[in-house]
């Protein structure tokens, strides 16, 4: 899709830095890097949600994170790796892509806590049954 940044990325039409390509993937480098070495993997096909991938794209951005991933660690001696993905309307680039990031300790890198407290720890048996009647459903199970 002409339309879709995120297209353009993954055919090498934007001008960035490609880092790895095969017939279903490109690897370029995050354009605001967390680390140095912190890629973004993007599909060819548009694809704007995780839920919208087959089977065999889905498999095959994982097996690419898990190359990412050794690279990142040879090459900088990450202490860690950190993949993320942002659905929805956090994905700022309106096309699937996964985060592939170089970790090391006293980085910075924050996962914070929410800022809200609605109850959620105090719900956790209610939310694990009501989220397994889900899974369920759409497993076509009764």
């Amino acid at each position: 899709m002409v339309d879709c940044l995120g297209c353009r990325i993954a055919h090498g039409l934007e001008p960035t830095y490609i880092i790895y390509d095969d017939e279903l993937v490109t690897c370029v480098l995050d354009i605001d890097p967390f680390n140095e070495g912190h890629m973004l993997i993007l599909p060819k096909q548009h694809i704007r949600e995780l839920e919208e991938m087959d089977e065999e794209l889905s498999l095959h951005v994982m097996k690419t994170s898990q190359l990412c991933a050794n690279v990142l660690k040879q090459r900088y001696g990450a202490d860690g790796i950190t993949i993320c993905q942002n659905g929805g309307v956090f994905n700022d680039l309106g096309h699937y892509h996964m985060h592939v990031i170089p970790r090391f300790i006293g980085d910075g890198f924050t996962w914070s806590e929410s800022q809200f407290d609605t109850g959620e720890k105090q719900r956790l048996a209610e939310t694990a049954a009501n989220l397994k009647i889900y899974f369920h459903r759409v497993l076509g199970k009764s």
